[in-house]
């Protein structure tokens, strides 16, 4: 059994959006929906779970987002507190079958073929694991005053995607741990990692980015468009 885990809690503030940046849209459509549609496609997610904010009212009446069953749990102020609490709510979560696959909302062009390439690997090792990229460019450590302090080898230098797929009550287990140790967690892999466990990077496409700043949603819409063209 996997569940998609989409957390959606969030404000976005660094969007300058006027609504969360999730609803803002994307050619002409809310940006949510491309994580959804992507995810809703793959025959091995049995359903997808989203975390909301508590006021989010835009999603009353709605219990199937295409041809799987869409539900929602309240989200916490922190991306980790919300992924928690969607596992907590997930149908048979302590399912020793159960797995957990989280995917941004604010990554709305994610391929199929990556989320397949993600779920056959990470669901055939025992940590799990996560989309990624590799680095290409040269990278630099800094100081606080933006001196360079030297060059850091980037042959094993990864860029950290989602989806991030793990087994439910791994997962539940390393976020608890963090939150016991008042460790915030940015990602699902980093909580894992907390542990002493190894998850698997998947390689992905460069393009599947995270929306975060004003400039972001145009170059997103341009990807969009670049795919759906001939």
């Amino acid at each position: 059994m996997i569940w998609a885990i989409v957390p959606a809690a969030g404000t976005g503030s660094r969007s300058g959006a006027d609504v969360p940046k999730q609803y803002q849209p994307l050619l002409g459509k809310p940006m949510i929906e491309y994580a959804l549609d992507v995810l809703s496609q793959h025959p091995d997610i049995d359903g997808i779970m989203l975390a909301v904010a508590a006021d989010d009212t835009r999603w009353q009446g709605i219990r199937h987002w295409r041809n799987k069953p869409l539900q929602f749990c309240v989200g916490g102020a922190q991306r980790s507190h919300s992924v928690l609490a969607a596992i907590e709510h997930i149908p048979d979560g302590n399912s020793q079958d159960a797995w957990v696959l989280v995917h941004d909302a604010a990554r709305p062009c994610l391929r199929f073929e990556d989320l397949h390439r993600l779920i056959e690997s990470a669901g055939a090792h025992p940590v799990g694991g996560l989309l990624a990229g590799r680095v290409k460019d040269t990278v630099k450590q800094g100081n606080d005053e933006c001196l360079v302090q030297g060059t850091l080898p980037r042959e094993r230098l990864w860029r950290a995607f989602t989806p991030q797929m793990f087994p439910a009550a791994s997962l539940k287990r390393a976020l608890q741990h963090a939150h016991q140790e008042r460790v915030e967690i940015t990602d699902e892999s980093s909580a894992m990692e907390r542990l002493g466990l190894s998850p698997l990077l998947v390689e992905g496409h460069d393009d599947n980015i995270k929306v975060t700043l004003p400039s972001d949603f145009a170059f997103a819409e341009a990807l969009l468009t670049a795919r759906s063209m001939p």
